[in-house]
């Protein structure tokens, strides 16, 4: 909390205003049980002492976090105004930053009460909040990047062909559950055509031998996300042009890690990628950034994109996952979490990248 309001005032904010979300459990420990209309609201200013506001029937819970004794306590009751009770926390006159999931409902009570004060995004404000990690938190990720490696290797145990996409989405789900993890928040498994597609939700199709499926899972284990991907072959004979992409993918994937160092700009670690699959004459089947950052969610900076000039500083964590997208054909993606150390980068994904071969 010290550190992100010195952050806050270094970016000619007044301070921060935290509503419930990954940037309140970071800063302060705390989840309220059920997200709900009622306001809760970490207020950090310089000079004063972090403050949170809860209604009062939440407040027994809100002792209970961890960041609870660092904390000035303040509740509130139904019936009463709560931005009353935010309000004389705040210069009425002040630049805050608020999180990214704030509800629209709670800005615009802020604005209400405090005509002459101005609001703006973590993103827009304090985009790099979380993204540079400490030893604990690379530890965390290490040990989800690790559960996630295991539930791939027991993955390529099981049949593909005569099951829908689903069945084996529910078993990556299960073998994340088994393998520590808290919470999941996707099982991507995009096979035959369905592949071309990189957000393509499991669904009911049945996959068939000598098709392409594309696996992207992860969650939460410990607080902290995994995310990775691996692209597989239903039977033995692999066609021509899918050992050609998918070859070309590995090359792009492991080339851009190779990049990875202090300093250089995210978007350079695009461009790298996007380069060897231009090259290879795919380039225009690559159709979204190279990555993405890692942490308490499984979205957030830094980006790896063409506009992201901001150089990569040790600790940072983030995805590399190039791919190529056939439409109505397949697809081909590989991804693994990679931090960035003093001396290039670690990845915390070591399963096999070669092409995995299943039944």
């Amino acid at each position: 909390m010290a550190r992100a309001t010195a952050e806050a005032t270094a970016a000619g904010l007044a301070g921060l205003v935290v509503a419930p979300g990954p940037d309140l459990v970071y800063l302060c420990g705390y989840s309220p049980t059920a997200t709900t209309e009622r306001l809760t609201a970490l207020v950090l200013t310089a000079g004063r002492e972090p403050a949170l506001v809860v209604p009062r029937l939440e407040r027994p819970d809100a002792e209970k976090a961890v960041g609870a004794p660092a904390v000035r306590l303040l509740d509130w009751s139904d019936g009463a105004d709560p931005y009353a009770t935010v309000g004389p926390l705040l210069d009425p006159a002040g630049r805050y930053g608020v999180s990214d999931n704030t509800w629209a409902l709670h800005l615009l009570g802020f604005q209400a009460a405090l005509p002459g004060a101005t609001f703006t995004s973590f993103t827009d404000s304090l985009p790099m909040l979380r993204a540079v990690k400490d030893t604990e938190e690379l530890d965390r990720l290490a040990a989800a990047g690790g559960a996630a490696d295991a539930a791939y290797r027991r993955i390529l145990e099981a049949r593909f062909a005569g099951r829908r996409e689903s069945d084996v989405a529910a078993d990556l789900g299960a073998l994340l559950i088994q393998y520590g993890h808290s919470q999941v928040d996707f099982t991507v498994v995009g096979s035959g055509p369905n592949g071309a597609d990189p957000h393509h939700e499991a669904g009911d199709r049945v996959i068939r031998t000598g098709d392409t499926v594309v696996l992207d899972f992860g969650g939460l284990k410990d607080g902290y996300g995994s995310d990775t991907t691996r692209t597989v072959h239903v039977g033995p004979d692999v066609p021509d042009e899918v050992r050609k992409v998918h070859g070309l993918v590995r090359l792009a994937q492991q080339t851009a890690f190779a990049a990875v160092r202090p300093g250089i700009a995210c978007q350079e670690i695009d461009r790298i990628a996007r380069r060897v699959i231009t090259e290879g004459g795919y380039g225009e089947y690559f159709v979204h950034r190279t990555g993405h950052g890692i942490g308490t969610t499984t979205h957030e900076p830094p980006y790896l994109v063409e506009g992201e000039e901001r150089p990569l500083v040790p600790g940072m964590c983030f995805s590399i996952e190039p791919g190529i997208y056939l439409p109505g054909r397949f697809g081909v993606r590989i991804e693994d979490i990679v931090t960035v150390t003093e001396a290039g980068g670690r990845r915390f994904n070591n399963t096999p990248h070669e092409l995995g071969i299943v039944a």
